[in-house]
């Protein structure tokens, strides 16, 4: 059965435009841009037949093909993710077993975090759609705070109970643990890694319901699942020594730059 990789990539974010085109430099000075650092971290995920970057901008497309990636167009209309790679698997004239949303702004994520995923997705037949969540440190707990106080929009956090089935996303840090935690001792918070496998049922329904009260304020399209009652598994995955963080904001970049040295990533 197929895995198809869409990585939704837009020019104009509301809280960085031309993020997408955002240049990092590895350890050895080259410098690539956001969408195709992500695009490289698809390919390094096994098990998977197809990845195309959906995007609605000339600029992204253009550039895109030039690294070597296969491009959808999508409409301007699509409001988030979830919308634009629903809007791209259609196009692509479905058939695929599983959709995963390598969103374009996490070019850290990890082969096995994809992996595990669809993995979890295929072994829990009761999930619709499942994500990653990572439990974090007292470092990443640490970093998730400081955003927060500083009026940054950081890492999102997530909560869930019996299953591992989803019961809430936020931008706050959830569930209250307070903040005295050693650097690398665990907490009871949990980071969603902005990464999404979804049935095909449930990727096209999702396009047709209205945006929800939760998602609006929260700003997290996840959030549309559950506000229609639909099952979101949380798989709980392992950083292996890898630091992981998405680009959210301008000051992201130095971050994940120095991310990348420290794992002597090129």
């Amino acid at each position: 059965m197929s895995v198809l990789i869409v990585i939704p990539a837009r020019y104009a974010s509301t809280r960085y435009p031309g993020k997408p085109l955002v240049e990092l430099t590895g350890v050895t000075g080259e410098k690539k841009t956001l969408i195709q650092r992500s695009w490289e971290a698809a390919q390094a995920v096994s098990g998977v037949d197809r990845v195309v970057v959906a995007t609605d901008d000339e600029r992204i497309r253009a550039l895109s093909e030039g690294f070597g990636a296969e491009v959808v167009m999508t409409s301007e209309a699509c409001r988030n993710g979830t919308e634009r790679c629903a809007e791209a698997a259609e196009t692509l004239g479905g058939g695929f077993e599983i959709v995963v949303n390598l969103q374009g702004d996490a070019p850290l994520t990890p082969a096995w975090f994809i992996e595990d995923l669809v993995a979890g997705l295929r072994a829990n037949d009761w999930a619709e759609l499942a994500t990653p969540v990572l439990r974090c440190e007292g470092a990443m707990l640490k970093s998730l705070h400081e955003d927060r106080m500083h009026g940054r929009v950081g890492g999102t956090t997530a909560v869930f109970g019996a299953g591992n089935r989803g019961l809430y996303f936020s931008k706050e840090v959830i569930p209250y643990a307070g903040k005295d935690y050693a650097p690398e001792a665990p907490t009871p918070v949990f980071h969603h890694v902005g990464v999404y496998a979804y049935r095909p049922g449930i990727l096209a329904d999702y396009a047709t319901w209205p945006i929800g009260p939760l998602e609006t304020l929260e700003g997290l399209e996840q959030l549309r699942f559950l506000e229609n009652g639909r099952a979101v598994l949380c798989v709980e995955v392992e950083a292996r020594g890898r630091q992981f963080w998405e680009l959210n904001n301008p000051s992201d970049v130095p971050r994940i730059e120095a991310m990348m040295a420290e794992m002597n990533l090129a």
